[in-house]
């Protein structure tokens, strides 16, 4: 993760976490999708996304992939990000911020006002806060395929400590049935990050 990742945006880790929570009970026909529970995660699951931070004037920042896995550790559910491995259980727990990333269940046409504040790895502490709205429910492809995914859109303005301010309009592709997303788009100030979805495994569905 490059500099300016780590300075000027909300650590990646967190943004990742947060939305890996998504989960759907419902079956395509029906857009309509709850949080999810302990249980309908399975070890040896595996996502893996390609991603690419470009500036207006086409200088690479950042280029590479990352990689999401379930995986057990003493009989409790973790999952695998970069070093880090979170414990499933802390991932699915609601969550109580008034203005959160994730209004349950998500739907069609719901919108709502996100606001979080946030300390980058250098110490950097900044706000993010944006309009959310769900465009979408439609197929969607990816490197990793065509799937039934929402289109949920964030709009609005980051600031941090260091004076850095500027528009932030994030776009995420969530796809119900892998419990995540498959496409991501940032567009802030001069530049823009892109990831998608490469390889999804399951073993429970091999």
């Amino acid at each position: 993760m490059n500099y300016f990742k780590r300075t000027y945006y909300i650590p990646k880790l967190l943004y990742v976490v947060t939305i890996t929570v998504l989960y759907s009970c419902a079956n395509e026909t029906e857009i309509v999708t709850k949080q999810p529970t302990l249980s309908d995660y399975t070890v040896g699951e595996k996502w893996v996304w390609k991603y690419k931070g470009v500036s207006t004037e086409g200088v690479v920042r950042s280029e590479g992939e990352d990689a999401r896995e379930i995986v057990s550790v003493d009989d409790v559910l973790g999952m695998v990000i970069g070093t880090d491995t979170i414990p499933v259980a802390d991932i699915v727990k609601p969550e109580e911020n008034e203005m959160p990333m994730y209004d349950w269940p998500l739907e069609v046409g719901k919108k709502w006002k996100y606001e979080k504040n946030w300390t980058s790895q250098d110490g950097t502490t900044g706000t993010q806060s944006q309009d959310v709205e769900i465009l979408s429910f439609k197929e969607e492809t990816v490197d990793a395929g065509t799937f039934m995914a929402y289109t949920i859109q964030y709009k609005g303005k980051i600031t941090n400590s260091r004076g850095y301010s500027a528009a932030a309009e994030d776009v995420w592709w969530y796809a119900p049935a892998l419990k995540n997303f498959i496409k991501l788009t940032q567009t802030q100030g001069d530049f823009l990050y892109e990831e998608e979805l490469i390889k999804y495994s399951n073993p429970s569905k091999n």
